[in-house]
């Protein structure tokens, strides 16, 4: 465990049960989101990133359960360590620990947000409900302030407007001020930008970044924009098929990828400035079906560097210095490969 981790995951596998099949949709991630720090997870659509997050919340849908692994939420506080795994999931306890101390905001504000309730209503409710001493009219002051913070035009006539009065810009900052209505500690963001146009993506950013700064918080941002990585990272942790297969600081990921996985994605993104004629490869195949896996590494079907030993089993998670981790039969090879 980091020294200053928020919250550790250690070898979580959560499974799906479906038609009397099984989905192991995470199958032994590990990792640590810090104090004050910005953890960036990226991958294909399918890969376990939403899941991860989800388990953390204790959200997951009934036919679904954490395995195996351990959740630990470090509180700082006369509370200690909190074993998140262990909580019920709808439970006094976990909904105490949900949105007040870990805030998660959703892929999509349209479906997260209440239609019958107004915007204010609803982030007066959450302060209200974590803070039994703060009446009706202090809720509503802080509610104006954190739509004002948010960038929220005229926030005193839209603060008794409904979630379908808002632009999709507007929805996500206020699923954003609703989640920092309790000044968290741990911030999920579930692909906070998605459909937005970029001028409102580098507005969200901008204010997740303040976050950071001013209150250390700590943020888990799920993407899949390597651009998005690039500018806000200080940790990244590379998914496929729910496990992480490379992870490490921005810069040892980003500068000194070792996973062909994580070469790959960044080969398939165009390079601003390099013109039309720069060669862009978008990675061959296609995820397998999470109900026949390839009994080894997951990557090997889709891997230029396969061999026969990569088809027996997972690889172990190899460090190559500092916080770096792959798992990768032959790192080495694809380390020392000019492509």
């Amino acid at each position: 465990m980091s020294d200053n981790a928020v919250i550790s995951v250690k070898n979580l596998k959560t499974y799906f049960y479906t038609n009397e099949r099984c989905n192991r949709a995470i199958n032994g991630v590990s990792m640590d989101i810090k104090s004050g720090k910005t953890l960036c997870i990226v991958g294909e659509s399918g890969c376990g990133k939403s899941v991860t997050a989800t388990s953390i919340m204790q959200l997951l849908p009934k036919l679904s359960r954490i395995e195996e692994g351990e959740i630990i939420y470090h509180s700082g506080d006369k509370r200690g360590d909190i074993k998140i795994h262990e909580l019920e999931r709808n439970g006094k306890e976990m909904r105490d620990i949900r949105g007040k101390d870990i805030a998660m905001i959703f892929q999509d504000p349209m479906t997260a947000l209440n239609p019958v309730y107004t915007i204010g209503w609803q982030i007066e409710e959450m302060i209200r409900s974590h803070n039994k001493n703060v009446s009706k009219k202090e809720a509503r002051e802080t509610a104006l302030k954190l739509l004002t913070d948010m960038g929220i035009p005229n926030p005193q006539k839209r603060i008794d407007q409904y979630p379908h009065e808002f632009s999709g810009g507007m929805r996500q900052r206020a699923m954003i001020a609703m989640a920092m209505s309790c000044n968290p500690k741990v911030l999920i963001a579930d692909e906070p930008t998605t459909a937005l146009d970029v001028t409102i993506q580098a507005q969200i950013f901008e204010l997740m970044d303040h976050l950071k700064k001013n209150y250390n918080t700590a943020i888990m941002l799920i993407t899949h924009d390597m651009g998005v990585v690039c500018e806000l990272a200080d940790d990244v942790a590379v998914m496929y098929m729910g496990n992480i297969i490379e992870s490490g600081s921005a810069e040892e990921v980003l500068d000194h990828p070792t996973h062909p996985y994580t070469r790959a994605l960044l080969k398939s993104i165009p390079v601003l400035g390099r013109g039309a004629e720069q060669d862009i490869n978008p990675i061959k195949g296609s995820t397998p079906d999470p109900y026949n896996r390839p009994p080894g590494c997951q990557f090997a079907p889709r891997c230029d560097y396969a061999c026969p030993e990569c088809d027996k089993c997972m690889p172990e998670e190899i460090q190559l210095g500092g916080t770096h981790m792959v798992r990768c039969a032959r790192y080495q090879e694809v380390t020392n490969d000019g492509r």
